[in-house]
């Protein structure tokens, strides 16, 4: 027992002074390199038109310990990593939340020393998400994403037609929908780094096939939309929609499974040309309560071809409004004279179904 207890005594003296040892050298060290600060004075730094996120090398010399790194636009810092920093050269990343243009920046050292020097920081304007695609004249739509703060102008890419600024701040804008004859149109934003079209295609209402809006659309055989559905409980509701005052909340069951909107296409020739001439079939769904599993096919009597013919199947998710954009005239045969939305067990909301030209 003696002699474990000495072994015990004798390991523990050791790492103790191990641990001392290392301490006693490693006290003054925090990984940044030794180096003092001095007079900085820029060589050259690229590259000088970054953007947010791309990495900056500053070389010179006196570079060493600094401990800021400023842009000049409303006094947004970049993060200064020590041991990135030596007496000729200095690594940085631009900040997310710079803004565009050309601008000083600032470097400041530890003992209160500055050296100035001038970027064309480029900072587009970039939409990340919309509060809608459908529009027609005078609707309001947010866009939310980076550096609307100093937009100029918004058109309608392609033609001269302006879009109304209403507000804006650096990660959203609200602008007013002009009349226009287009279908669909992606927005050109042009702020002070430039111009940047938008990824987003916008469906102005008036120049498209309307299969229900608030309302069944109109101008189809027999008057207009005709819900032909079965395996299912289809009704206007006021207390869920995406746009208007009413969406079609359809509670499938299982059995039909379908949900059919078209015209009354069981005499030959009476199908909708609009269908299957349009470029897209859009729309606005959610699940009630669950992630319901939707599969759309193209349909119609037997006059010629195999029916159904081509199939998009979807994933509802639950409780949240989400928009839709299928290639209709990629997906489904020419002619076709009905659509049909089917699931099993669920209930699922739409709202603003448009064939878009």
């Amino acid at each position: 027992m003696k002699k474990i207890i000495k072994s015990n005594f004798i390991l523990l003296s050791l790492l103790a002074l191990m641990s001392a040892f290392a301490f006693t050298s490693c006290k003054d060290c925090d990984g940044s390199p030794d180096i003092k600060a001095g007079t900085p004075v820029l060589t050259s730094i690229t590259p000088n038109d970054p953007s947010g996120g791309d990495l900056v090398t500053v070389i010179g010399t006196g570079l060493g310990d600094m401990t800021s790194i400023v842009f000049a636009k409303e006094d947004v810092p970049a993060t200064v990593v020590s041991t990135l920093n030596t007496e000729t050269c200095i690594l940085f990343r631009v900040p997310q939340a710079v803004n565009g243009g050309v601008q000083n920046v600032t470097f400041t050292n530890r003992n209160g020393k500055t050296m100035v020097t001038s970027l064309n920081v480029q900072a587009p304007a970039q939409v990340v998400s919309v509060s809608d695609y459908n529009f027609t004249e005078g609707t309001e739509l947010t866009l939310t994403g980076y550096n609307f703060n100093d937009v100029s102008g918004v058109v309608l890419t392609g033609t001269s037609t302006a879009v109304t600024v209403v507000s804006k701040t650096r990660n959203t804008m609200v602008i007013k929908m002009p009349a226009t004859t287009l279908s669909r149109a992606t927005l050109d934003i042009t702020n002070v780094t430039g111009t940047t079209t938008t990824t987003q295609e916008f469906v102005c209402y008036d120049n498209n096939f309307l299969c229900y809006t608030d309302a069944y659309g109109p101008g189809a055989f027999n008057g207009g939309i005709q819900n032909w559905g079965w395996g299912c409980t289809t009704g206007e509701v006021t207390t869920q929609y995406k746009n208007g005052t009413k969406s079609l909340k359809v509670t499938y069951t299982d059995g039909g499974l379908s949900l059919f909107l078209g015209s009354d296409t069981w005499a030959d020739g009476h199908w909708f040309t609009d269908f299957f001439t349009a470029k897209y079939l859009t729309f606005w769904a959610k699940g009630e309560g669950a992630v319901v599993a939707l599969t759309i096919v193209d349909d119609s009597p037997p006059w010629g071809g195999t029916f159904p013919g081509g199939t998009v199947t979807l994933a509802i998710p639950a409780d949240t409004w989400t928009y839709f954009k299928v290639d209709a005239a990629a997906t489904w045969r020419n002619p076709y004279g009905r659509i049909d939305f089917k699931a099993k067990n669920a209930t699922v909301y739409f709202d603003d179904i448009i064939y878009v030209k």
